[in-house]
């Protein structure tokens, strides 16, 4: 079955809880659960990871070199805005990348509206809650 890496970058491990207005009330662990359904239903496996540290981020897509992605799917978090780091290793690896966002970003704060990784991803899917998620998923399928 073919599989699709899910990065979630920080703070995305306290969904539900931080600022629910804005990132809805389901946790990180609803919305894996979610997506590994809608995956499944697609013919594709789901892998997920989660950190609140850069360099785990960028080891994960180096990853990907030694791995059979169809895609991957990252929300890299506050590390969307500033992160030319993991902007370099989305454009390092050959397994496309689609940038996804639970919130618009660019209805949100000024620094916010910037993101330093959309030219190296395949795709942005941003302000639809979890169908980002699921949106990006169908694109790679």
């Amino acid at each position: 079955m073919q599989k699709i890496l899910i990065i979630n970058g920080p703070n995305l491990n306290l969904l539900g809880t931080r600022k629910p207005e804005v990132y809805g009330s389901m946790t990180l662990n609803q919305l894996v659960d979610e997506l590994t359904q809608f995956a499944q239903k697609k013919g594709c496996d789901i892998e997920h990871f989660q950190s609140n540290h850069e360099g785990a981020i960028i080891d994960v897509l180096h990853d990907t070199l030694n791995k059979s992605y169809i895609g991957c799917l990252i929300n890299a978090g506050a590390f969307t805005h500033y992160s030319y780091a993991i902007r370099d290793a989305i454009e390092a690896i050959p397994t496309p990348c689609i940038e996804v966002h639970l919130s618009d970003i660019e209805k949100r704060e000024d620094f916010r509206k910037i993101s330093v990784i959309t030219e190296v991803c395949s795709k942005q899917f941003k302000g639809m809650g979890i169908d980002s998620y699921k949106k990006a998923i169908e694109a790679l399928v």
